[in-house]
């Protein structure tokens, strides 16, 4: 089983169970919310959210935009999606089942993703084909966890990085033709350890714009 596929199918068993942690299910929120402040989409724009997972995120940007795609590898986690969707009343979603790296895409206003870079092997590359895909003056917000030792998710099958360092990701970023990249934290993940301490993971939160044309 490859890397992807470790991914997918990991998902797609934990689908039906995803939102059941309150801890998570908080933790994806104050992340979307804090891309949703940071991008201040204006209600026009066509969006990209890559690993859109069960639409914890989903559900706060969509509203406040033209239309979003959300792309997912697992099935199992857009079926959850969709029915979200489906409830709230949100026609301007289209849930698409795809690995990122290889899935057409069309053009893009905004690009986020939510604590997914992590699963991806080749982050650079990504980072170049996110870039072409957005509209010039378009802005991406990527948000994950800072470098880590690994505690984070223990020995979990298709964790590619353990967090990332934010100067190399930044030089990526730029390396990929964005400007203006800034960091910030969107919010701190504290868990007890057995010997009674808590460990604190934080989550950046990356923002970069494409140059306008010209």
């Amino acid at each position: 089983m490859n890397h992807d596929q470790a991914n997918v199918q990991r998902f797609d068993t934990l689908a039906p169970q995803w939102d059941q942690d309150a801890a998570h299910v908080r933790m994806a929120q104050k992340v979307a919310r804090a891309i949703r402040d940071a991008l201040a989409p204006q209600g026009h724009e066509v969006v990209l959210e890559f690993g859109a997972g069960t639409g914890l995120a989903t559900l706060i940007m969509a509203p406040r935009v033209r239309h979003l795609t959300a792309l997912d590898g697992s099935a199992g986690m857009l079926d959850v999606l969709r029915g979200k969707c489906a409830r709230k009343g949100l026609d301007n979603v289209d849930a698409v089942q795809g690995n990122v790296v290889d899935v057409p895409l069309g053009h893009y206003d905004l690009i986020y993703s939510a604590l997914t870079l992590h699963h991806v092997q080749d982050v650079p590359a990504l980072l170049r084909k996110l870039a072409a895909h957005l509209n010039p003056g378009g802005r991406v917000a990527l948000a994950d966890l800072d470098t880590e030792d690994g505690s984070f998710h223990g020995a979990i099958e298709g964790v590619a990085h353990h967090g990332f360092d934010r100067g190399v990701l930044g030089q990526w970023l730029r390396d990929a033709g964005l400007v203006n990249v800034s960091f910030s934290t969107a919010w701190t993940v504290e868990r007890s350890n057995a010997d009674g301490s808590v460990a604190r993971y934080p989550i950046f939160l990356a923002v970069a714009d494409k140059p306008q044309a010209g």
